[in-house]
């Protein structure tokens, strides 16, 4: 492939790029590339969506036997979702769950364990946040005098968001073996008082019920919990291939635009230098 020529003298390329005619080309030049461009931001946006109708759908509480049953994996669908559900609380089997976030601060959860009425499936449940680990024993044991007082009234109505379970954390040696830190099911079920029946593989955040629930926000004030943050799922992306590629394409052209430009003009200063030189030579 041959080189293009190069040239001494005048006029510089520099020089010939400031003549007025490639000035205004440069700006026709810089306009259509930041039309390609805009056209490229505007591909872009629409590459990649939020699917915002699954968000309003996880936030209509459906009953739990239609998101999922006992002893099935939590997937896509059921994770984020609120479900509600009828079911027994099981006394003595309250239990704290240490280091839980709500709202930016460190505390422990008071959780409990639920069989759910027509699945008879067995279900953790996070009751509510208090600030320390002691707070939230004390806050322990007085709602399960609560509820133990409350027994007569047989199932209560509950509505939370169902969440998939923690990661499993490997304990150290010297960890106490009965301190929880995590909110995994399976390690839930080896504590709680033995049964039959299947349990779910995720557990439910719950939302406080209205005034005279025995898991009322006023009622879990009153044993000195707050309600837990309960967090909608982030929307799904989706992505069109198609508008990425288009954007991709926007950009290459606006890139074009400036090339052409500069192209034209050391095509104009060669043909001055062969000019003069044809010009000498005779």
């Amino acid at each position: 492939m041959s080189k293009r020529p190069q040239y001494e003298g005048e006029p510089s390329l520099a020089r010939v790029m400031r003549k007025p005619k490639w000035i205004a080309a440069l700006a026709l030049a810089l306009v259509v590339a930041g039309v390609f461009a805009w056209l490229g931001q505007w591909q872009l946006s629409h590459a990649i969506t939020l699917e915002a109708e699954g968000d309003a759908h996880s936030e209509t509480p459906r009953p739990i036997d239609e998101v999922l049953e006992p002893g099935t994996s939590v997937d896509d669908t059921a994770a984020g979702m609120v479900v509600a559900l009828s079911a027994d609380p099981v006394l003595g089997d309250l239990r704290v769950v240490e280091e839980r976030v709500n709202r930016s601060a460190e505390g422990a959860w008071v959780t409990g364990h639920v069989v759910v009425e027509g699945a008879e499936g067995h279900l953790p449940v996070a009751i509510g946040w208090a600030p320390t680990a002691a707070a939230a024993q004390q806050s322990l044991e007085a709602l399960e005098s609560e509820l133990g007082a409350s027994g007569s009234r047989g199932a209560i109505e509950l509505e939370g968001r169902y969440m998939p379970p923690d990661a499993a954390a490997i304990p150290e040696a010297a960890d106490d073996p009965l301190r929880i830190t995590t909110m995994v099911p399976a390690q839930l079920v080896n504590l709680w008082e033995p049964f039959d029946g299947l349990a779910y593989s995720g557990f439910l955040v719950l939302h406080p019920g209205g005034s005279g629930d025995p898991l009322s926000a006023d009622a879990l004030a009153a044993v000195g919990l707050q309600p837990i943050e309960s967090v909608p799922p982030l929307p799904r992306e989706t992505i069109n291939w198609l508008n990425l590629f288009y954007a991709a394409e926007w950009v290459v052209f606006a890139g074009f635009a400036v090339f052409f430009w500069t192209r034209l003009v050391r095509d104009d200063w060669e043909r001055i230098h062969e000019l003069r030189l044809q010009t000498e030579a005779a």
